[in-house]
């Protein structure tokens, strides 16, 4: 026993450059796994092979060796240990037996490999097991805005390198939430982006890294959602600032049922005016600081409040404000340049109304602080 285990050792040395490569601990522990199996493969055959092998000993190994060496990786060193020992079959063999030891051979090394199987489908399920908490530990901590230092050591568990990153919320579809994990655990391999999802409740929340552009990264995953709106976060460098797109996302989903033809999916920027009617604080704000603030001080203020209060009627805001048409036209060119929306257009006007509205509360909140 001891000559063929030396003898495999050898073997694999020689043949598989992975074994190489580990340490020398690590080779220790293959060599005693190697060595107990020829042992209990002689202990068993010394019985005249009756029982079903009892194959245990891959106990012998620690924990730590399964997470170096991986389940293609045993099957060649079993296969080197069974070339080492058939290469000697006629010398171990009694006069006459050596098609009886070729057989037993044979029987035992299909229930090693059975049996490595099964040991690391063990593994691989504790560890999915794991990952899965470690998953929705991070969107639960993301969706809460509790980001730490622990949110990147979970996501390294798991693997997670890529920036930048986007949130996406929709609505869960039916069946089991973690099939459509699973489902999307997939997809990201697939397609060679790192994803983490989570289902609460009925929505469905979805972390996609190193997507080329948002919506990129919106078309893998639209299909894997229910039926409903489905709400793209703004794209953010990385994971420790993914709970403000988690943030805008969530508050866009919220909101959705203001803007019934959204279209699918839709931005969570393009949602800013139901999202400020709704209550978020953080659309309310951009608002401000993108529509109001510009404008504040400036003429372009005034034509702006004129020309919606008068229903887009160009003509009509050009009489109030005592300017040609053409003033009027410059105007708004210049509003479209400073805000990023269009007065002329239905939706871009909803929206600056609505922070034209939100900018003079705020101002004369401030006043009303001050004069209280």
């Amino acid at each position: 026993m001891g000559s063929l285990g030396t003898a495999a050792m050898a073997r694999m040395d020689e043949q598989l450059p992975w074994f190489r490569a580990l340490s020398a601990e690590d080779r220790s522990w293959v060599g005693l796994v190697a060595q107990a199996g020829i042992a209990a493969f002689v202990e068993w055959f010394q019985q005249a092979g009756k029982d079903t092998p009892s194959i245990e000993f891959f106990g012998t190994a620690p924990r730590e060796l399964k997470r170096s060496i991986s389940l293609q990786q045993t099957v060649d060193i079993v296969r080197i240990v069974v070339e080492v020992v058939e290469a000697q079959a006629h010398e171990l063999a009694a006069p006459g037996g050596e098609d009886q030891l070729q057989q037993a051979m044979l029987r035992y090394t299909r229930d090693v490999a059975f049996t490595a199987a099964q040991v690391y489908a063990r593994e691989a399920e504790a560890r999915g097991a794991w990952d899965a908490r470690l998953e929705a530990l991070i969107v639960d901590a993301l969706v809460r805005g509790e980001v730490d230092d622990g949110l990147h050591s979970w996501a390294a568990a798991l693997g997670w390198t890529s920036s930048p990153v986007v949130v996406i919320a929709g609505h869960a579809p039916e069946g089991d939430p973690r099939a459509v994990i699973d489902g999307l655990r997939e997809k990201g391999r697939r397609i060679g982006m790192d994803l983490l999802a989570g289902v609460q409740a009925d929505r469905l929340i979805v972390i996609v890294g190193g997507a080329d552009s948002v919506d990129h990264a919106a078309r893998q995953v639209v299909s894997r959602f229910g039926v409903g709106p489905i709400v793209i976060g703004p794209e953010v460098p990385d994971l420790h600032a993914a709970a403000r797109s988690a943030r805008a996302a969530l508050a866009g989903l919220k909101a959705s049922c203001g803007w019934p033809d959204a279209p699918r999916p839709v931005h969570a920027e393009d949602l800013l005016a139901e999202r400020a009617l709704d209550g978020d604080a953080d659309a309310r704000e951009q608002l401000i600081e993108n529509v109001y603030l510009p404008l504040a001080g400036t003429p372009l203020l005034d034509t702006l409040a004129t020309y919606l209060e008068q229903g887009t009627s160009l003509e009509a805001t050009a009489r109030l404000l005592f300017v040609h048409p053409n003033t009027v036209r410059y105007r708004l060119k210049k509003i479209t340049e400073l805000t990023g929306y269009q007065p002329t257009e239905g939706r871009s006007a909803f929206t600056l109304q609505v922070g034209l509205i939100l900018g003079r509360l705020s101002e004369s909140a401030v006043t009303w602080r001050a004069l209280t």
